[in-house]
């Protein structure tokens, strides 16, 4: 097995227990707010309390990546979030409980920048959005798995004994994440001259790490269109993320059991739609050129979901709202392995920081969805006329990432160099 598929094997297993820790509270929302006696609306800031502190760090946490290497910053990003995910589980009131999620989420933050970053160094062009399809796809197992899991631990341990539980996987990751990796091709054990042709002729392992131009930044134009679109589209994704068991039992009339079966199912579609959105990317760029393809693929797919959210908002049945919002989700995320790809693309050595700073406008979109979600909810007690603004959001993500053109660097991209083989690093 060639050493950058180890890498992406990390790479995915990472990203399942980021959304198991992630999503962990969703499924055990209905739950949480019963005990603490939450209304929708302090529901919403729980929420939130995670998005808020997820976009303030994203950006600085991705660009220290790129600066002193994902090697470093991942382990401390995992044992951070991990310490407070089991915390959650000790939270006795809203106050307690949005703080730790505050905490939790300053911890998250920069997790898929940094996984970006390592994709940039380790992959060529040709392979980038198979392994963010990978990456991706897997946080949507994790996604999946998640209610299967947490529904019956919960009827085990509680809703806090599954937190604590949560907790632990992360730190065995991390364990083995700084034991093995090395942030450079060429400093890995084991990677062959063969295999190191493959990633620098493609456009992979970039110089060393160094300090993100902040000024030229956020100049770009470039920028500021990803930055647009994805917030836009999080609209989309945040509610399936933090809503969507909610909806379910409240706002579909399911079991909290049938939820827990139920709410897999966007996930697994997602996963799915992960997998062959990142080769049919690949093959489309292949095909026409990573212009066009990069952009027919984000645009396509992101018009498509918003029909499914639409027909969602339509429609009064359980099974209808079910299987119409699973479909939406995965069409949708057939768009981001492109999507987290043209950070790559645009980006070149300081992807880490431009991924961030998509991400971090990706959790504003999310937070103004997430607490419009609750206060829409509080005030008509209907849960399917948000849906059509959601709707509108991810409508309007699609016309912009038609409008970004992922030939035009931000930077100028050194020239590669001819690989060579460096002791190991220690």
């Amino acid at each position: 097995m060639k050493k950058r598929h180890v890498v992406l094997s990390l790479l995915g297993l990472l990203s399942v227990i980021t959304y198991l820790d992630r999503i962990c509270i969703g499924v055990a929302g209905p739950r949480i707010q019963d005990e603490l006696k939450l209304t929708p609306e302090q529901w919403s800031w729980v929420l939130n309390a995670f998005l808020i502190s997820y976009g303030l760090f994203e950006i600085p946490t991705g660009a220290m990546g790129d600066r002193i290497g994902h090697r470093r910053v991942l382990t401390r990003i995992v044992i951070w979030w991990s310490a407070f995910t089991s915390l959650t589980g000790a939270a006795g009131s809203f106050v307690v409980l949005a703080i730790t999620r505050f905490l939790f989420g300053a911890g998250e933050a920069g997790a898929y920048p940094n996984m970006s970053g390592v994709i940039s160094n380790w992959f060529p062009i040709t392979e980038r959005a198979r392994a963010q399809g990978i990456v991706w796809g897997a946080s949507r197992i994790g996604g999946a798995l998640s209610p299967l899991i947490v529904v019956p631990l919960m009827v085990l341990l509680g809703w806090r004994g599954t937190f604590y539980a949560f907790g632990g996987l992360g730190i065995l990751w991390a364990i083995v994440w700084f034991t093995w990796y090395r942030d450079h091709p060429t400093r890995q054990p084991g990677v062959s001259r063969e295999e190191l042709a493959e990633i620098t002729a493609g456009g992979g392992a970039p110089a060393a790490h160094t300090a993100v131009p902040w000024g030229k930044l956020f100049r770009c134009r470039q920028l500021w269109l990803i930055m647009a679109m994805y917030w836009c589209y999080v609209w989309g994704s945040i509610f399936y993320l933090g809503w969507f068991p909610t909806y379910l039992v409240k706002g579909r009339g399911l079991t909290e059991a049938e939820m827990g079966v139920f709410a897999s199912l966007p996930f697994i579609l997602g996963a799915i739609g992960n997998a062959l959105g990142g080769r049919l990317g690949d093959r489309l760029v292949a095909r026409y050129g990573l212009s066009l393809g990069r952009r027919l693929m984000g645009t396509t797919c992101l018009l498509i979901s918003a029909g499914f959210l639409v027909a969602t908002a339509s429609t009064t049945g359980r099974m209808s709202g079910v299987v119409l919002l699973a479909l939406g989700f995965g069409v949708m995320d057939c768009m981001l392995p492109s999507a987290w790809s043209l950070c790559v693309d645009i980006g070149g050595r300081y992807s880490g920081a431009v991924s961030g700073a998509m991400n971090t406008a990706g959790s504003a979109g999310g937070f103004v969805c997430t607490w419009m979600f609750g206060q829409l909810v509080g005030a008509y007690g209907d849960y399917n006329t948000p849906m059509f603004l959601i709707a509108g959001m991810v409508s309007i993500a699609a016309c912009l990432f038609w409008l970004i053109d992922p030939t035009k660097p931000m930077f100028d991209q050194p020239a590669p160099t001819a690989p060579t083989l460096a002791a190991p690093a220690v």
